[in-house]
């Protein structure tokens, strides 16, 4: 019996990497494709950036979530040159992105294991956070004018896959998912917020001050994905480099198209 459901979870866990490997490989070529002639027009988007009314109608798991992050929504645009511009627009691109990402993964983890009494609440929590994220970064985009990714409706559907289909093989597959996500995720906000540092204006320190609360709190989820057995999923070395890939293959794609 043991015999069998490991041989199932390893053809499980095959077949969802196979199916994010084809994903990301289709989606590299495409924007491989699209880079060279993505439109080079500003795009808005029709949300409004938020207000500090906002930040305190979130479940009350997002109170650590409702300080300095709404501080963006007054922020004045950005008056910085060319270079600077063209690093500060990919950046709130890729975040927007990874955010939106981030929330479909929840989803697709909640609609599986959100009746567990002892997952849904932690899964609720940490998507409570990813929806305000989100939000934040909507506001953003709006703001500064910044042309999000044409790729909205792709990492809708990858991120929800890679959810479900890691809840599919259990709450410690669901975890490592959290784990290997978070691991990527916070190290590229590191990124980020080293590169901020190299600009001198006065303009980006409120968005200094989003990314370093973000990164805290994607680093909290890493932390809560470990201490819930995440490295006890089956196939989890090979499921978490897997998931790492992709994020890291989403990020350059998101910066791009």
């Amino acid at each position: 019996m043991a015999s069998a459901l490991h041989n199932s979870l390893k053809r499980t866990t095959a077949s969802l990497l196979q199916t994010q490997f084809r994903l990301t490989s289709a989606t590299v070529t495409a924007a491989r494709a699209l880079s060279t002639a993505a439109p080079t027009h500003q795009a808005t988007t029709s949300a409004a950036p938020p207000s500090a009314s906002d930040s305190h109608n979130i479940t009350s798991s997002t109170d650590s979530s409702s300080t300095s992050t709404d501080a963006s929504a007054s922020v004045p645009p950005l008056k910085l040159s060319k270079e600077q511009r063209e690093i500060l627009e990919e950046m709130i691109r890729v975040d927007q992105a990874g955010e939106l990402g981030a929330n479909w993964i929840y989803r697709g983890q909640y609609a599986v294991l959100g009746s567990d009494k002892k997952v849904g609440p932690l899964l609720q929590h940490m998507w409570d956070q990813e929806k305000y994220h989100l939000k934040v970064f909507d506001g953003i985009v709006s703001q500064y004018r910044v042309r999000p990714t044409a790729l909205r409706p792709i990492w809708e559907i990858a991120g929800f896959a890679l959810g479900a289909g890691t809840a599919l093989l259990g709450k410690e597959a669901a975890m490592a998912c959290t784990e290997a996500v978070e691991t990527v995720i916070g190290g590229h906000y590191n990124d980020q917020l080293r590169e901020l540092l190299k600009i001198d204006h006065p303009d980006i320190a409120e968005l200094r001050k989003v990314v370093k609360q973000f990164r805290d709190e994607e680093l909290e989820h890493l932390e809560t994905a470990i201490e819930h057995d995440a490295q006890k999923a089956p196939q989890h070395e090979l499921l978490s480099n897997a998931i790492k890939q992709g994020c890291k293959a989403a990020i350059w794609i998101s910066s791009k198209v």
